[in-house]
């Protein structure tokens, strides 16, 4: 197969604040899926990724640890690398921000900015968000807490360089204007536009003095240079980018072809970064795609619940290539997916097992009960093939449109629709049956090399999703991978092949009742773990943190509670209500009907992890108008003595409008 040239694609560098859960994972299996196709079609891949390793953050943390901040970041980036090749993925460069050469790199850049006027030093005074380390004018708060992750800022005044971002809007804008495919999904561009660009950058805060863990600024040592800065960066230091002088992996990799990273960090990807760029007088990166989030239940994942899901406790309970197939499967392409332990069991069992595994193993079973494995075509036909090979030789071409739109779980759902429509294949032709007809034996050794030609290019086409389960699939029908240009192709597999005598089973079912008290004593290790690190840091474990104490209210009779009527919802869509800083507005099914509910919980609660919750809904409650919006019920919430909020939800499996009683 002939080159069609370079393909340079990154992740986000993982931040070093902790191990990543299945959620960060997440997105180097969509990245390597993107990469091992991109091979497979001819391109020369270049896929990269790493860990992001400065910050006050991190300094934080090393100092509770009593390590410094680079022991610190040596154990969390080992972590992550390991998880990473634990998933099987193919990148080419493992960069982190404290490697010598891109923090040299970094110095330079930040010289040649300042050299040509685009940084300048000045003086910031403003709201200062730890967790998000950025810095918030009062107007830019919702509800006087960080607009990014809802959470207390200080007041904070020190020295630092800024970069001059408004130098450089106009022609972002203007790019972004010409250019469709450069932010997607559409969505995230709108957001960015509007939210951002149009109404106008303030310049942007290069450096910090107040804490020392970073890459000094060689000509002013008591600065070092401020996380965006320095992260971005990664993507062109990674490929040998030098103000004097570039390397020819860069001048021949360079423009990037795909940044993809979570839609949290679509704004300093989309508005900081392409500034930095032109004002180096770089190309810009054809694309970012801001992929959405992977949710635990549809709510956030904590160590203190004992909810958090690792890769690690995925692939030691279901494999590996269960786990890449789950995350890449489950993810919408432009929505938050959900993800629970029951639901990867479910899917496990019913597309794994049931569709591909049995699917094989039938395949290769009959070969050897019939035809002592070998696999011969006799041109024996009937019209019931037409249709099964047109489905076959027409997956490639579907599957290449889905991952052009970078729609992988519609590409890899597109692979398990040729799977399913090969099980179908075996119900019309009954080989069980036309094995008791001696005239029909010609017959019978057609319909099983057909069989065995759709699932060999069936795992081709899966080969960059489920790579181990695709060799072992070609393996036990004893070919080999074909190139990808030959996919649309039918009976390329070599006439008089022999099977593999003794079938492998690819995914044996599991049993739910096996498998979740192994998941009760992952959350309890979880927790427990929790515990001892709050115990280390001097913190009292939650469960130990005394009661609220309040006011209490007038008590009501028996009769008055039970004109009250409380039920099990579920959240179906969410969206803020815009004249209102406070307000979501749900769409809440309650057994067959939908109603409108109208929550202050905005600060607590975004409107995608609200999705596929289910909930406790006080049912006939009056309707009313809040902010001009209609609400037809009340969503139950618990309140801390800060304020925070947590939505009452069932402790066990409940149908959408089952009682609380």
């Amino acid at each position: 197969m002939s080159s069609k040239g370079k393909y340079y694609m990154t992740t986000a560098i993982a931040y070093t604040s902790g191990k990543p859960h299945i959620g960060n994972t997440y997105e180097i299996v969509l990245a390597d899926a993107v990469a091992r196709f991109k091979k497979a079609q001819g391109y020369e891949v270049r896929f990269q990724t790493g860990t992001d390793e400065h910050g006050q953050k991190i300094q934080e943390k090393a100092e509770a640890a009593g390590i410094t901040p680079k022991e610190y970041v040596d154990g969390v980036s080992t972590e992550v690398k390991k998880i990473w090749d634990l998933m099987n993925t193919t990148y080419d460069k493992f960069i982190r921000t404290t490697d010598e050469d891109h923090e040299k790199c970094v110095q330079k850049i930040f010289k040649k900015l300042y050299d040509q006027g685009d940084i300048y030093k000045g003086a910031y005074e403003g709201l200062y968000c730890t967790p998000c380390e950025s810095f918030w004018t009062e107007s830019q708060l919702v509800d006087g807490k960080c607009p990014d992750c809802g959470r207390e800022v200080k007041p904070a005044k020190e020295e630092a360089y800024f970069f001059k971002m408004s130098k450089y809007a106009d022609r972002l804008i203007e790019y972004i204007n010409t250019h469709d495919e450069f932010i997607q999904p559409v969505s995230r561009k709108n957001e960015m536009m509007n939210n951002f660009l149009l109404p106008g950058l303030q310049d942007l805060c290069v450096s910090r003095t107040s804490f020392s863990w970073g890459i000094p600024v060689d000509f002013d040592p008591n600065h070092v240079t401020y996380v965006w800065l320095d992260a971005l960066t990664n993507y062109i230091t990674g490929i040998g980018y030098d103000p004097d002088g570039s390397s020819d992996m860069f001048k021949e990799n360079w423009p990037a072809d795909l940044h993809l990273i979570g839609k949290d960090i679509v704004r300093f990807h989309t508005i900081y970064w392409p500034i930095f760029l032109m004002a180096l007088d770089l190309p810009l990166p054809k694309q970012v795609f801001g992929h959405p989030w992977l949710l635990q239940g549809g709510e956030k994942m904590s160590k203190s619940k004992g909810n958090v899901i690792y890769a690690d406790d995925m692939a030691e309970l279901f494999g590996v290539d269960a786990t890449r197939y789950f995350v890449l499967h489950e993810m919408p392409f432009d929505n938050d997916g959900i993800i629970t332990w029951e639901l990867v069991i479910e899917r496990f069992n019913s597309d794994l097992a049931n569709i591909l595994g049995n699917l094989v193993n039938r395949t290769v079973s009959m070969s050897n009960k019939y035809f002592d494995g070998v696999v011969k075509s006799t041109g024996v036909t009937a019209d019931v093939d037409a249709d099964l090979k047109a489905v076959v030789t027409g997956a490639k071409e579907r599957i290449e449109k889905k991952m052009e739109e970078l729609r992988v779980a519609d590409a890899i759902s597109e692979v398990f629709t040729l799977f399913r429509r090969c099980n179908k294949y075996i119900d019309e032709t009954e080989p069980w049956v036309l094995a008791k007809d001696e005239s029909q034996k010609e017959r019978l050794a057609e319909v099983l090399y057909n069989l065995a030609e759709s699932i060999t290019i069936g795992a081709c086409l899966l080969h960059p999703f489920l790579p181990e389960t695709a060799e072992k699939i070609v393996a036990q029908l004893n070919t080999k991978l074909r190139d990808f240009d030959d996919l649309n192709q039918f009976g390329l597999y070599p006439d008089g092949t022999k099977v593999t005598e003794t079938p492998e089973i690819l995914f044996a079912r599991l049993d739910a009742k096996e498998i979740i008290p192994k998941v009760d004593e992952i959350r309890a290790k979880q927790k427990a773990e929790y515990e001892e690190e709050q115990r280390k840091l001097g913190l009292m474990p939650e469960e130990e943190t005394p009661g609220i104490d309040i006011e209490p209210k007038e008590e009501i009779t028996f009769e008055e509670f039970s004109r009250m009527q409380f039920q099990v919802g579920e959240i179906l869509s969410c969206e803020a209500v815009a004249k209102s800083k406070k307000l979501l507005c749900s769409q809440v099914k309650i057994g067959s009907q939908v109603k409108q509910i109208v929550s202050g919980i905005r600060k607590d609660y975004t409107p995608e992890e609200m999705v596929g919750k289910k909930v406790m809904v006080l049912v006939n409650l009056k309707p009313a108008k809040l902010a001009g919006v209609l609400s037809e019920g009340m969503l139950l919430c618990a309140e801390d003595e800060n304020g925070v909020l947590s939505l009452m939800t069932p402790e066990k499996p409940m149908p959408s409008g089952a009682e609380i009683c």
